[in-house]
């Protein structure tokens, strides 16, 4: 497609000086260990600075043969490295096939081609990478690391480098463009709203390894007051009080919870069941529609094949907690109800923040859209840079080695048999 364009005119085997598009192009392939990829996969045998100075500093001295195929390795090269930096290396949604069928979008022949037309080939393949947050922070630090640093012989943490590099990778996959977003990262265990101004930053609950919460990219349309069902007081006494005491499990397993008058979550246990059947009267259960038992007063909506949600809990102790892999899968957020002002605020709908207030205090079940769907990503990252300092989380889900040998394989193995 590249060539096409172009009549199969040549395009970077033309008279230039030392800071012409090829060059740029080797010197970007040079770098690549600052994206955290490898320079195996841009053809280092073939594409040396010696062998593009003989075919552009003497002429004839290298055959057509040996020019044509320089330019189409550098070409493949080049458009390998876009794809990588855009989608990712092992994106499992657009392996190598599915990218080049792509015919909207992003296509790199177009992004490489405008680069060739303005002769700027460092800022055209830069400029491909995911524009998130999280993402320019971790490429920065990367470029220190692996750029600056090394210049000026600082040591380098190799382990540092490849758990950056991995998580990289995951940004790519998820590669969000916009500016205002719900970001939750599972092995930090919290929630980022990044908004235009500011971002907030909210204490979550995720799944446990046996029931992780999955990675997704969707957006929340809507969100419902009052979400869960309230047991008929004669159903709770004579029907779900005798099957719990029965069956320790019973409550969990069908999404039952169950209040105190108050309005305070009961722990189910056998002693706690016990005390409540005595005065059935003096309690409450209800009923969830979602992965967790009690999805609180507010739970946010969003699209996905999971079926799991954003959602309020009366276990708010739990968020003291340090280690919060404790759920069914489903994210449960602290401070729920300033979650949903700050989106009504900015989605320019202040009006119905009454309602949120209202709709929680009295209990009552009803759903409050969104003008516009704000993005939501959930994301596996085990390490994030916040304001140029690393940051390290634990792999609760324990995925990060199958990805690092994945990028890097038998370089890896030879480091650990060190």
């Amino acid at each position: 497609r590249l060539y096409a364009a172009t009549d199969f005119d040549q395009a970077w085997i033309k008279p230039q000086n030392g800071t012409g598009p090829a060059w740029q192009a080797l010197l970007m392939i040079d770098c690549v260990l600052q994206y955290g990829l490898s320079h195996a996969d841009y053809h280092p045998q073939e594409l040396t600075y010696d062998r593009l100075h003989n075919i552009l500093d003497t002429p004839g001295r290298v055959s057509v043969v040996l020019e044509a195929r320089y330019d189409i390795m550098l070409t493949d090269a080049i458009l390998t490295l876009m794809n990588h930096l855009h989608f990712g290396k092992l994106n499992p949604d657009y392996p190598a096939g599915k990218i080049d069928a792509i015919t909207g979008g992003f296509q790199a022949a177009q992004a490489l081609a405008a680069g060739l037309r303005s002769q700027k080939i460092l800022e055209a393949v830069d400029n491909v990478q995911p524009k998130a947050r999280e993402y320019t922070d971790m490429q920065r630090h990367m470029h220190l690391l692996e750029g600056i640093y090394q210049d000026d012989c600082y040591e380098v943490p190799q382990a540092e480098v490849r758990k950056i590099a991995i998580n990289m990778e995951r940004l790519r996959w998820v590669n969000l463009e916009d500016s205002v977003y719900v970001h939750i990262n599972i092995p930090s265990y919290t929630l980022k709203l990044y908004l235009k101004d500011s971002t907030y930053r909210f204490k979550v609950i995720v799944g446990k390894p046996g029931t992780p919460t999955p990675t997704l990219l969707s957006a929340i349309r809507y969100f419902t007051t009052a979400p869960e069902w309230r047991v008929p007081a004669k159903i709770f006494r004579k029907e779900l009080l005798p099957k719990a005491l029965a069956d320790s499990n019973y409550l969990e397993q069908n999404h039952y919870a169950i209040y105190d008058g108050k309005g305070k979550y009961v722990a189910p246990g056998r002693a706690t069941l016990s005390l409540v059947s005595k005065h059935p009267e003096l309690y409450t259960a209800r009923q969830s529609a979602g992965c967790d038992n009690a999805l609180g007063l507010v739970v946010y909506r969003f699209p996905n094949v999971y079926d799991v949600y954003l959602h309020d809990t009366p276990e708010q102790k739990l968020f003291s907690r340090e280690k919060r892999d404790l759920s069914h899968g489903c994210i449960r957020v602290e401070q729920a109800e300033k979650l949903g002002t700050l989106l009504l605020k900015n989605d320019g709908s202040a009006d119905k923040i009454a309602a949120l207030h209202q709709g929680m205090a009295a209990n009552v079940n009803r759903n409050i859209y969104l003008k516009k769907a704000i993005p939501v990503k959930i994301t596996y990252l085990t390490c994030e840079v916040n304001e140029g300092e690393y940051v390290n989380y634990k792999d609760i889900y324990d995925l990060d080695k199958s990805l690092e040998m994945a990028l890097y394989g038998a370089a890896l193995q030879s480091t650990m048999q060190q």
